[in-house]
């Protein structure tokens, strides 16, 4: 009887040190199963900017009109931090590592704000929600950034459409399409940022000329 609770005892104890071993190991092996593998590529992130020693910055009017300026919307797919890519049209797809900071649909508004505060046609350029009454209201809707691999070299299209209506009149005073494309100086997602950044000033660019024109009242302002 003796022997017998003996060898009872041994098998217990084996087991019991068996699970606790297990156990062991599977508690050292979770930690490397959660988190990521070292060899996998880390997301890399990038920025829409401007060249802070492009153009001529000029002083605002101190009797110029105040401009509001909406919060741009982006086109449908591309309200996103993913960035966008197209190897046929019609159909959009996103790089798997790569990512903007932010959506470049809110990327692209401080810019523009920067951009129109710079060009002396503005005593004052308002984001909007905002308090303070203003001359003209500026809309911007339908905005995409997108890299193109159906030709070679690849490049980037940025498209917006503005609307400028005078507050004062509760009138549309024009509405406009803008479209910048860009080479990309590779074939990859950085190479897509580059041309992105060079196609953002080109539509920036377009906008201040056209707002000049709008202010002055001149023909070319009512041009689609």
């Amino acid at each position: 009887m003796v022997l017998g609770n003996k060898l009872l005892n041994d098998q217990a104890m084996k087991k019991y040190w068996f699970l606790h071993v297990m156990c062991a190991l599977w508690m050292s092996a979770l930690p490397g199963c959660l988190s990521p593998r070292s060899d996998s590529p880390g997301i890399q992130t990038y920025q829409l900017s401007l060249d802070e020693q492009r153009g001529e910055v000029r002083r605002e009017p101190p009797d110029g009109p105040v401009l509001l300026v909406s919060p741009p919307q982006a086109e449908p797919g591309f309200e996103t931090q993913r960035m966008v890519y197209v190897k046929r049209p019609f159909q959009i797809e996103y790089f798997a590592v790569n990512e903007w900071a932010d959506t470049p649909v809110r990327m692209f508004a401080p810019l523009m704000i920067h951009a129109l505060n710079h060009s002396g046609l503005w005593h004052a350029v308002i984001p909007l929600p905002s308090s303070i009454v203003g001359d003209y209201r500026l809309d911007t809707y339908g905005f995409l950034l997108q890299h193109e691999f159906i030709q070679q070299p690849s490049r980037v299209r940025i498209l917006a459409r503005m609307q400028l209506v005078d507050l004062k009149e509760s009138t549309i005073v024009s509405t406009r399409s803008f479209e910048a494309v860009e080479n990309a100086p590779s074939e990859n997602a950085y190479g897509g940022v580059l041309a992105a950044n060079r196609a953002v000033a080109g539509v920036l660019d377009q906008i201040v000329s056209w707002l000049h024109q709008c202010i002055r009242r001149s023909p070319e302002c009512a041009r689609s």
